[in-house]
């Protein structure tokens, strides 16, 4: 029998790969011995994620893809559910702040297209393959925010509840045919997202006084969760949403 985190043979798509969390996610999949699927918005042409993954000894494919461009999004599911991976990590997301009263519309309008409207079509498309097959495992990237309101970040809230959302819609349905469907709540990380809040001293303060493990997270705490929703060993794991937040939440 294999070991139950052994993702060998396997092809992961994480999107939003190029940096930060996804690539923490990308990196640890491969070191668990999955083939990777790399999709970001601004990809190098020779990336570090790609240098990392095949450092782990695995393959690794990059694919450019602008996530508020539904039509390309589209096009993209089509191509990739010809690959029939084994797994989908919908990582990719953006986030902008300003008080509710002057949030732009053409801003709401893009968080809601990359954070959920992009997620659920080329999840439909990579979704088929493997429900026709019996297996699957698909990893959203929600947010404290799935649960909580945020300060001037109504897009980016509204957005993470629908993750959280759609998740468990999506569980109901598939679990019975073999795909599981699950989220990852990262909690403050140090990435380019959070960036203003970390230059904050104010802020950056409140947030570290509140988080029981006191200190930001790092990217890379986020891989072993990820290893963990896309293996055998979460097989029967359906419609959870897995906080990795140094405690926040139960605080």
């Amino acid at each position: 029998m294999s070991a139950p985190f052994d993702l060998t043979g396997r092809t992961a798509v994480v999107t939003g790969a190029r940096r930060g969390i996804g690539m923490a996610m990308a990196v640890g999949l491969a070191e668990a011995g999955a083939d990777v699927i790399g999709v970001s918005a601004t990809l190098e042409d020779d990336p570090e994620v790609g240098r990392l993954v095949r450092a782990a000894g695995r393959s690794f494919e990059g694919r450019r893809c602008d996530f508020s461009d539904l039509a390309a999004v589209e096009d993209l599911g089509a191509e990739l559910a010809e690959r029939a991976p084994d797994v989908l990590v919908n990582n990719a997301g953006t986030i902008r702040r300003a008080p509710a009263v002057e949030h732009p519309r053409a801003w709401w309008d893009e968080v809601l297209a990359v954070n959920l409207d992009a997620q659920f079509v080329l999840t439909q498309a990579l979704a088929a393959p493997m429900l026709e097959r019996g297996s699957g495992k698909v990893v959203f990237t929600a947010s404290l925010l799935s649960f909580q309101g945020g300060i001037t970040v109504p897009g980016y809230t509204a957005s993470k509840h629908g993750v959280l959302g759609l998740t468990k819609a999506l569980a109901n349905e598939w679990a019975p045919r073999g795909v599981n469907v699950n989220a990852i709540a990262p909690g403050y990380i140090a990435t380019d997202n959070t960036q203003a809040l970390q230059d904050d001293p104010d802020r950056s303060r409140s947030i570290l006084e509140r988080i029981p493990a006191g200190r930001w997270g790092a990217a890379s705490d986020l891989a072993g969760a990820c290893v963990f929703l896309c293996s055998s060993a979460a097989d029967y794991v359906h419609g959870a949403v897995l906080p990795v937040d140094g405690g926040w939440l139960g605080r």
